[in-house]
């Protein structure tokens, strides 16, 4: 079995985001292109550290983003390569910005869901009014809707948790 079809594989079993596989096929693939299409297996802890370094430094990658290529070479080397990465630190980390998040006024959303129309007002809508993420939003089916107690049923949400919205 090819090593990308081992990690979906594991990635499957244990109950992963599509998302997430997504992410962390694309994570080693880039990994591999970056050490010239050399295997995993043939590559160490310095390798992963160059990559990261690469990541933060030459590319100037987001926090977020580098550490979602670490964990998806972590996972690659525990679950898939059975061979658990030892001691990174010497890898580049970028930095977080200090920045204070912005926020629409209620105003501001009133008036963006005024130009909104049709499937995309209604995603909208519920986004702001139910607090939930846009994949459950997206996933919501008719049957999901239960009129007579004025609430939502959320099926696999995050961490496949089953919720009911009102």
């Amino acid at each position: 079995m090819k090593l990308i079809e081992q990690l979906q594989e594991t990635l499957r079993l244990r109950h992963y985001s599509y998302r997430t596989e997504q992410a962390y096929v694309g994570w080693t693939k880039r990994y591999i292109r970056f050490h010239k299409l050399r295997h995993p297996i043939e590559l160490h802890d310095e390798h992963v550290v160059a990559f990261l370094t690469h990541l933060a430094v030459k590319r100037r990658v987001s926090a977020s983003t580098q550490n979602q290529a670490l964990n998806a070479l972590a996972y690659l080397y525990r679950y898939v390569l059975n061979r658990p990465l030892g001691d990174i630190t010497a890898a580049a980390r970028a930095r977080r910005p200090q920045k204070l998040p912005s926020v629409l006024s209620r105003d501001e959303v009133k008036q963006l869901l005024l130009i909104l129309n049709g499937t995309n007002r209604l995603i909208g809508s519920l986004l702001y009014g139910s607090g939930m993420r846009l994949m459950e939003c997206l996933q919501l089916r008719v049957e999901d809707i239960d009129y007579e107690y004025n609430c939502l049923h959320i099926h696999n949400g995050k961490e496949k948790k089953t919720e009911s919205l009102r």
